[in-house]
């Protein structure tokens, strides 16, 4: 699990966190998100569960959804509450046995609560890097850690190849056709990058970490057809565009034999709440 340098300048990307519409977007498909949607690496939740102040810690879920991440720490022996934006995501989450409250996290009122761990998956991006760490060190207690983690993606050559020139054909200077310009895991680095620049400039963290998991994946067609609906990119494309996506998306993976692997990279950054001078 190799551990990666820290840029203190990472450089310009998009600034995500503006754009509400495609970041309440995600509850229209929310039963699809939940069943369709990656879970993350066991070693990443021990990894962060050993760092916590106690073996059972109290975690406080940033961007919970509806609740992928919250139940791997809940089977790890955590208390999860959770913090979403979107009330579909939490009403599922709920479903699922979560305690969620509705609120965008800058706004999310601490109550004077504090946790052990503040996590956030796949989720950070859709919150002010500095207003959402200047929180994290409000909700966290001495010593506490406050973990950010992306789950970056990038198939097997030739499916990828098809992909990209399936988007760049369907969908044109879109955002998801502008995704298969660079690998996945360079746009997931610069996050990881723009999010330790917020920690740092809260000045209440110890310097963040960063680091990786790898891991593969092997979806068949229907799998792949069912996640890609829950996918930023497409989240908010007309009915008659996504299924042509769709269409032809499952073409390129019938031509690869009807499954194709992801090779995924789980990208952390972390940091320890300093103790209180």
């Amino acid at each position: 699990m190799p551990t990666l340098p820290v840029n203190r300048s990472p450089r310009s990307v998009p600034t995500s966190h503006d754009d509400r519409r495609t970041a309440e977007s995600f509850g229209s498909r929310a039963e699809r998100y939940d069943r369709a949607r990656p879970h993350y690496p066991q070693a990443l939740v021990d990894r962060i569960i050993a760092s916590s102040p106690r073996p059972s810690p109290d975690v406080l879920d940033v961007g919970c959804g509806t609740g992928i991440v919250a139940r791997q720490f809940e089977a790890a022996g955590a208390r999860v509450l959770g913090v979403d934006a979107d009330v579909r995501m939490a009403g599922l989450a709920r479903q699922r046995g979560l305690e969620v409250e509705v609120a965008r996290f800058e706004e999310w009122e601490t109550a004077r609560r504090t946790f052990d761990v503040v996590v956030s998956g796949q989720a950070w991006h859709w919150i002010d890097p500095a207003a959402g760490a200047a929180k994290a060190a409000q909700a966290l207690r001495p010593d506490g850690l406050l973990a950010l983690f992306w789950n970056a993606g990038q198939p097997q050559s030739d499916i990828a190849e098809a992909f990209a020139e399936i988007y760049h054909r369907l969908l044109p200077g879109s955002l998801a056709a502008r995704q298969w310009e660079t690998p996945a895991v360079e746009g997931y680095a610069s996050l990881c990058a723009k999010a330790a620049h917020g920690i740092q400039e809260t000045r209440a963290f110890a310097d963040p970490e960063r680091w990786r998991l790898d891991w593969n994946r092997t979806y068949t067609r229907d799998e792949w057809l069912d996640q890609l609906p829950t996918q930023g990119a497409l989240t908010r494309l007309p009915r008659a565009e996504l299924e042509e996506v769709l269409g032809d998306v499952g073409t390129a993976i019938d031509a690869v034999g009807g499954a194709f692997t992801m090779h995924y990279a789980t990208l952390a950054t972390t940091a320890a709440r300093a103790a209180a001078d």
